[in-house]
């Protein structure tokens, strides 16, 4: 049953990609005319401005409100910048991976009536999607990455607030290593433009899903590789916006070992027995390190949730650090 539930996510991140690739394929057949005729036009326009005899102020206001507007929609005047395409299908799929995981940096917007609506179709159920699929393995990872360290130090003889306090320090740790510092200076390297600073803020904003848009990779003129360059950074959004919901449900499992929780009067972090089985699968639900806090056992909790069913501490869910999340 575990394996099969592995192989149910795997089968969920495949369809997940099938359908990046399928939204990439529409936005591609719809947005790519409307920008090389945008293109067109602009390059005529320009033809036509270097051909007068006298300029104006009128005349070159004009230009500049066409060309400022052309940008806007990711076409350039420039004539390095308009060699790189913002539809073609490795942008497109960078597009329709930013809408789904709601980073929306924003560089590139459909210029179409046709391509707005399907980007809101698109959306629609892709975000929900994309939030199920963080989800499931999220929960898949919390075993291996969080229970079962937690237990670990336990079992090293930490009690479980420092065991807490030490495995969240390594977490945060490995996260701010793995996905924010040595990143950046792979950005800062291909990039060329961006200073360390800049490549930091820029993970920043797209593992925060903020996505200002001032920085967006695989947009240098002439940038090599760069289809490939842009898969791999839509597999590094994924794989950050995965750990960092992971960061945050360790957080909240310190959280609620140290009262804090209780003291904001806030959701437990203890799931339920039936929640703490993977959402993908019937596997036994692993032992949480909390369970030590508290002194009781699920089987202790119900015999006394049992024997206490007019107690009001029942009510008020002393025996019941759950979190209905």
């Amino acid at each position: 049953k575990r394996r099969g539930s592995w192989l149910l996510l795997l089968g969920f991140i495949l369809f997940y990609i099938i359908y990046l690739l399928l939204g990439a394929l529409v936005f591609s057949s719809i947005e790519r005319p409307v920008e090389d005729k945008l293109r067109n036009d602009i390059q005529t326009m320009q033809r036509e401005f270097l051909n007068q005899t006298c300029i104006n102020a009128t005349a070159l206001e004009e230009f500049l409100v066409k060309a400022l507007s052309a940008s806007e929609y990711g076409v350039s005047v420039l004539k390095n910048s308009s060699l790189n395409s913002n539809w073609d299908m490795a942008s497109s799929m960078f597009f329709a991976n930013t809408l789904v995981t709601t980073v929306g940096y924003g560089h590139s917007t459909p210029l179409s009536d046709m391509g707005k609506a399907f980007s809101i179709l698109y959306a629609l159920i892709g975000v929900p999607f994309t939030m199920l699929v963080l989800t499931a393995s999220v929960q898949r990872l919390m075993y291996p990455l969080v229970y079962a360290p937690q237990a670990l130090f336990q079992r090293s003889g930490l009690n479980p607030r420092p065991a807490s306090q030490l495995h969240f320090a390594l977490l945060l740790a490995a996260v701010l290593l793995c996905f924010f510092v040595a990143p950046a200076f792979v950005f800062r390297a291909i990039e060329g433009s961006w200073s360390f600073l800049d490549a930091v803020y820029f993970c920043f904003m797209s593992l925060c899903t903020v996505g200002l848009g001032d920085f967006v990779p695989g947009e240098q003129p002439g940038q090599k590789y760069r289809s490939l360059y842009k898969v791999v950074v839509m597999v590094y959004l994924f794989v950050g916006l995965m750990m960092m919901y992971l960061l945050l449900r360790a957080f909240h499992k310190m959280a609620d070992l140290h009262g804090l929780t209780s003291f904001l009067e806030l959701p437990h972090c203890e799931e339920p027995e039936g929640d703490l089985r993977p959402i993908l699968g019937d596997g036994p639900p692993p032992t949480s390190p909390t369970a030590s806090l508290w002194g009781i056992t699920r089987t202790n909790q119900r015999s006394v949730s049992h024997d206490n069913t007019n107690s009001p501490s029942r009510h008020l869910g002393a025996f019941s650090p759950l979190c209905y999340e």
